[in-house]
């Protein structure tokens, strides 16, 4: 199961996920906060609708992409969270920008 190494004291941020908020730690990727917080996946396929969610957590399979701050396909596992930002699962493809 997922959890965070506890070594030094870090600091919180509040991100919103699908309009709630979520206390993260600063030196969390999207994906890893939204494990922490119990939420399984980021997005549904194109095709089937299927829910995915991270699997490699290091940028190589692309089952983490999410929409951050009006931008879609952002690789969760890859994109640090910051204070006040707004991720949203993403439902099948997305562009790029907004």
């Amino acid at each position: 199961m997922f959890r965070r190494f506890t070594e030094r004291p870090v600091r919180d941020v509040t991100i919103l996920v699908d309009g709630t908020p979520l206390i993260a730690k600063e030196t969390d990727s999207v994906a890893a906060a939204m494990f922490a917080a119990g939420i399984s996946s980021c997005r549904s396929t194109v095709v089937a609708g299927r829910a995915r969610g991270p699997y490699c957590m290091m940028g190589v399979c692309f089952d983490c992409l999410v929409i951050v701050d009006g931008v879609g396909s952002r690789q969760g596992c890859m994109t640090r969270v910051r204070e006040g930002m707004v991720v949203e699962r993403q439902d099948g493809r997305r562009e790029l920008g907004r």
